[in-house]
């Protein structure tokens, strides 16, 4: 009898790594994603928005995240074997070939221009930016040491969008916002980069946990100040009523919270503060929800 696996038993178990290539599994990256959106449609919608506009931009968010984790995996297909945390992702073990990765990447960047060529034409130009900003950011680890910027300016790139797509243009005001949530990718991917500050230090991957060192709590917190300060700005000029200042407390306090688990920062409490990160923006966003009631 044949030990060979059979053509469906290999189809399968090449899905289960594409699932796992785009981390599916690990929605986290979804939320941390979606909510800076969604906060974007309910500003440029005044509530409630259009219900395809919606969709559209949920389900970009859902197939732009598992683009870049794709791509960033391609990208450190020759150092994941050296880290701890990544040492099984589908690239490694072979559950993946390259040039299945590669297929996946371009499909989902297909899809993603599917959607996109649903709304205005502003907004597909704006939608070659965040291309950019995603394709680039896993190769920024070995020319910077701030590669956390390139993931919150990337991050962030849908809030412009947004407004683009519901209102055909972008207010000044709103860079506050994508000043605030910028500083807070930052600040939990910098908790991210913690859990493997170590193993990064002996291959020689950047980041901004190597770059802050000793001082990685106290600019934490302070990024975690600009991402508070610029919401106060942005929810003072549009005089936002309560709820959202409820919102913005909610997610300071959770600010707080991370500061003590840092306190002690082993990677099973850096990760843990990252992991709690995207409370902070479901909070706010409920509190823009009430706000437009």
């Amino acid at each position: 009898m044949s030990n060979s696996a059979s053509p469906s038993t290999e189809s399968t178990s090449t899905l289960k790594g594409l699932w796992l290539l785009m981390r599916m599994d690990k929605p986290v990256g979804i939320y941390l994603l979606l909510w800076p959106t969604l906060w974007a449609l309910w500003l440029a919608s005044l509530g409630m928005p259009e219900v395809d506009v919606l969709v559209i931009f949920v389900l970009g968010v859902v197939v732009m995240r598992a683009a870049g984790c794709v791509i960033n995996d391609i990208a450190d297909r020759k150092i994941d074997g050296h880290v701890k945390r990544t040492q099984a992702r589908p690239l490694i073990s072979g559950a993946v070939s390259l040039k299945q990765a590669w297929l996946c990447f371009f499909g989902l960047l297909l899809l993603a221009l599917l959607l996109v060529l649903q709304l205005n034409i502003q907004t597909v130009y704006l939608s070659f930016v965040a291309v950019l900003l995603a394709s680039a950011y896993p190769f920024m680890k070995r020319y910077t040491q701030l590669p956390q910027v390139v993931l919150g300016a990337a991050f962030s790139w849908a809030i412009p969008m947004a407004f683009m797509a519901v209102n055909q243009h972008v207010p000044s005001w709103i860079w506050w916002l994508y000043a605030a949530n910028l500083a807070w990718t930052v600040a939990y991917d910098t908790q991210y980069a913690m859990v493997d500050r170590d193993d990064d230090l002996k291959i020689g991957v950047k980041s901004t946990a190597i770059l802050f060192g000793s001082y990685d709590r106290l600019w934490i917190g302070v990024l975690q100040l600009i991402t508070i300060g610029c919401l106060a700005i942005m929810g003072t000029l549009l005089q936002l009523p309560w709820p959202f200042w409820l919102g913005a407390g909610c997610m300071a306090l959770m600010f707080i919270y991370h500061q003590r688990l840092l306190k002690s920062p082993t990677r099973e409490a850096c990760f843990k503060a990252f992991i709690q990160n995207h409370w902070g923006g479901l909070a706010l966003w409920l509190g823009l929800v009430f706000s437009f009631l």
